[in-house]
């Protein structure tokens, strides 16, 4: 008889606070939001404290990173406006956003959990799937818990986390990665959420459908239309009314995703197809009467792009932009270059002369720098694992 699969989902809790909390210890408890500017850099005082930036009185174009505990119990959450932010929670911290930080942190959690698993798939600056399955004890029963040895390594797991990083992450182990990813936010923060589809009914049928990963804004609004609000009621749609309504591929995957079955392996490391920089400005620039600044952030995001592509050995053929508008409407260009390339310099051209192909009469509020149709540099060597 197989082993039982059993996969984990990592998840570490408000990652970006937390991590900001580590270096000034006495917000802890207090809502704070990530997200801020060069403005907002906490002032050091000559007793050792510090004074904080608040959202009181925010104005800017600025989105929330993330937020404290505390911050979301104001109704305060990652994406939302900081103006808006300011109105429902005026006294919360305001932090600039340290991404090298971040991702200093990010190297060090990834690290401490491959000490104990071999195979995992890397999600993102802050989340992880991981296959336990063949591990020692993974198959283990324990006294009152059939499935004790796979709670026992995963508990191992989120202690040699917060061994090497002091913080904490939430970790769901289901069969499969579709619900490990529901499973790991259902008892944040610290949570360590053990599914099996026994569970289905009680713990994920409840939840709104939303919660599958896949299921976004447009799909979610087009299943609210036809009265299908948990997944629940998603489950109880036949799989030919699904297919009617969303197509054959995506209808088929509803009614699996909502009986809980995804065969997706863990998957050690996919070849990215491209790499980009952008950045939001907290006000909307002109091109031609905030010609400077912009000049300067085109440059640095094509030297960005450029650095990340030299850092994991990958070169690329098609340059292309990024716009967004004042009345929020985007366009992208790209072209193709004869070599491909990680040059800085050269992409910093190809991608100004997509800049001459778009009408520039409107203030920019977002502008990106993108290089695709990405291969293995000359002598880079075989691709390495994402963790």
């Amino acid at each position: 008889m197989p082993p039982r699969r059993w996969i984990a989902h990592l998840d570490m809790d408000a990652f970006y606070a937390s991590v900001e909390l580590l270096r000034y210890p006495e917000l802890l408890g207090k809502p704070v939001v990530i997200g801020g500017g060069r403005r907002h850099q906490p002032v050091p005082l000559g007793d050792g404290s510090h004074r904080f930036a608040t959202l009181d009185g925010y104005a800017g174009r600025g989105v929330i990173t993330t937020a404290t505990y505390a911050a979301r119990d104001l109704g305060v959450h990652s994406g939302m406006g900081l103006m808006k932010a300011a109105l429902r929670a005026p006294q919360a911290v305001l932090l600039p956003v340290d991404f090298e930080q971040y991702r200093l942190y990010s190297r060090r959690f990834k690290a401490a959990v491959a000490e104990l698993v071999p195979v995992i798939e890397d999600r993102g600056i802050d989340e992880i799937y991981l296959d336990l399955t063949d591990l020692p004890g993974a198959q283990d029963t324990v006294a009152h818990d059939p499935h004790g040895g796979v709670r026992a390594l995963a508990l191992d797991i989120k202690n040699n986390v917060r061994r090497a990083t002091g913080l904490s992450c939430s970790i769901g182990v289901t069969p499969n990665k579709l619900l490990s990813k529901i499973a790991s936010d259902l008892d944040k923060p610290d949570g360590l959420t053990l599914l099996t589809m026994d569970d289905l009914a009680e713990r994920i049928w409840p939840l709104p459908v939303r919660r599958i990963n896949g299921i976004g804004p447009k799909a979610g609004a087009r299943l609210a239309a036809l009265g299908i609000e948990s997944i629940a009621q998603l489950a109880q749609q036949p799989r030919e009314t699904l297919v009617a309504q969303f197509g054959r591929s995506y209808g088929a995957w509803l009614f699996e995703a909502a009986h809980g079955v995804d065969e997706r392996p863990v998957v050690t490391f996919s070849e990215p197809v491209s790499m980009s920089r952008e950045t939001t400005f907290e006000r909307d620039l002109h091109a031609r009467r905030d010609k400077p600044a912009l000049t300067a952030i085109f440059t640095e995001l094509a030297t960005q792009v450029a650095a990340d592509l030299q850092r994991k050995g990958y070169v690329g053929r098609t340059i292309g932009i990024k716009l967004r508008f004042e009345d929020f409407k985007t366009v992208t260009r790209d072209m193709s270059v004869e070599h491909a390339t990680s040059d800085a310099a050269t992409i910093r051209l190809a991608a100004g002369l997509c800049l001459k192909r778009v009408d520039l009469a409107r203030r920019i509020r977002l502008l990106g720098v993108r290089v695709g149709g990405l291969q293995r540099a000359p002598g880079a060597g075989p691709a390495r694992p994402a963790a």
